[in-house]
């Protein structure tokens, strides 16, 4: 097993060459597209920080929604699905709202960590 570099540490390395490096020395497009996958990149390193800890509370949260134990993910969210489809789960039902929500704000935590709603949301709960 390879401990060092992590893959955080080599995604930053790649962002700090293209920031750093790369972007002063290109003009025009090239340098709006450098900008543009350093961008990406922080995405992808945010997901992977969050990845097992958000999949992890979110399974949680619908198997005690579904009372089911599943484990794959997709399967809980189609079941999710048709139970909310068919009426089983009402479309108000706070456990929902409850799950919606919290899956919602993982989400922003990796695509817009820096949205001031977001950040308002986090910091008053």
């Amino acid at each position: 097993m390879q401990d060092h570099p992590s893959p955080h540490e080599l995604l930053e390395g790649v962002i700090r060459f293209l920031r750093d490096t790369a972007l002063p020395r290109l003009d025009d497009r090239a340098a709006y597209d450098a900008r543009i996958a350093a961008s990406l990149l922080k995405t992808v390193q945010r997901q992977l920080a969050r990845s097992t800890e958000d999949t992890a509370a979110e399974r949680a949260r619908l198997q005690q929604l579904l009372g089911r134990d599943d484990i794959d993910m997709e399967e809980l969210n189609r079941a999710l699905f048709e139970q909310i489809t068919t009426g089983s789960i009402a479309w108000d039902d706070t456990r929902l709202l409850d799950h919606l929500w919290a899956v919602t704000l993982d989400k922003l935590a990796v695509d817009q960590p820096g949205y001031s709603t977001y950040l308002r949301v986090r910091e008053h709960g």
